[in-house]
């Protein structure tokens, strides 16, 4: 497993793999790895000749404020697990590899991008596309693997590949979890013992919300009101959103039908927490 740290190189390397025939796997990450990005690992090595992973704290998606300096970084241990996963490459770029001179052209979405998280961090969808669109660049044709646990940032890469034609296959994998449910994310560190264990909530508010949806409830604010006052019985934690939508829009219907998906936003002391779960509900008339 060898580690890069230039454009230069990682576009010579991984063109020199597909001149060769091969297949280019590649997981984004800003570092602080987990049992979760190790999953996106194997899911993409066996798929894939070769792996390559990204590790980047990408200040663009950072208000003033949030945790960029704070963000864990740790590449020695990183490494250790990448290798662990089978991932050939690591492509670690410092920030003026990344971005020499200030940054003048950014991609941002519509649609998409404008609920939820959009809403909440009116900046910071705009800094992920940036970077991702940088990332695809440079990495070149390949099937990239994103976790659904940042299912609107997974949303906001498919349909911005898809509108720019960006030869890369976009992956979603499903969300890795502690025993106890909650998912997994490098700011679960941030938690003190008393916000780690009311954190368990919002996993429970999911699963109260999509149960009320499978046995039969299509009144999206009954289930926001459901899952919002389940996050509300923990001691710790304040309340960002608790929705469900369409799973293609992000847009709350009327009346739930269809791919519909539930997913909450909680703030815990210095962590901010977000997590969904999927169903489906059956259209009026359909077998």
């Amino acid at each position: 497993m060898k580690i890069l740290t230039t454009i230069p190189e990682v576009r010579e390397t991984l063109n020199a793999h597909r001149a060769a025939g091969r297949t280019v796997g590649f997981v984004p990450t800003m570092g602080a790895l987990h049992a979760g990005h190790k999953s996106l690992m194997l899911a993409s090595v066996p798929e894939n000749d070769i792996t390559i992973v990204s590790i980047f704290v990408n200040p663009l998606q950072f208000a003033p404020g949030e945790d960029l300096e704070a963000y864990p970084r740790d590449l020695e241990t990183d490494a250790a697990l990448c290798t662990e996963a089978g991932a050939d490459y690591i492509f670690a770029p410092s920030v003026s590899e990344m971005y020499p001179e200030p940054i003048e052209t950014t991609v941002s979405l519509t649609g998409v991008s404008e609920p939820l998280d959009g809403q909440s961090r009116p900046t910071h969808f705009s800094g992920v596309a940036t970077v991702v669109t940088k990332l695809f660049s440079i990495i070149g044709s390949c099937s990239a693997y994103f976790g659904e646990k940042d299912f609107q940032q997974l949303a906001i890469i498919r349909k911005m590949s898809l509108d720019l034609s960006l030869d890369v296959r976009v992956v979603g994998c499903p969300i890795h979890r502690e025993t106890d449910g909650l998912a997994m994310s490098s700011r679960n560190i941030y938690l003190t013992p008393e916000e780690r264990a009311d954190s368990v909530v919002l996993n429970q508010a999911l699963a109260k919300g999509i149960a009320a949806i499978d046995a039969g409830e299509t009144d999206p604010a009954a289930v926001r009101d459901l899952m919002a006052a389940h996050i509300a019985t923990a001691d710790s934690g304040t309340l960002d959103y608790a929705e469900v939508v369409d799973a293609r829009t992000l847009l709350t219907p009327q009346v739930l039908s269809g791919e519909v998906r539930a997913l909450v936003a909680v703030q815990f002391g210095k962590a901010r927490l977000i997590d969904n779960m999927g169903t489906t509900v059956a259209v009026s008339g359909s077998a």
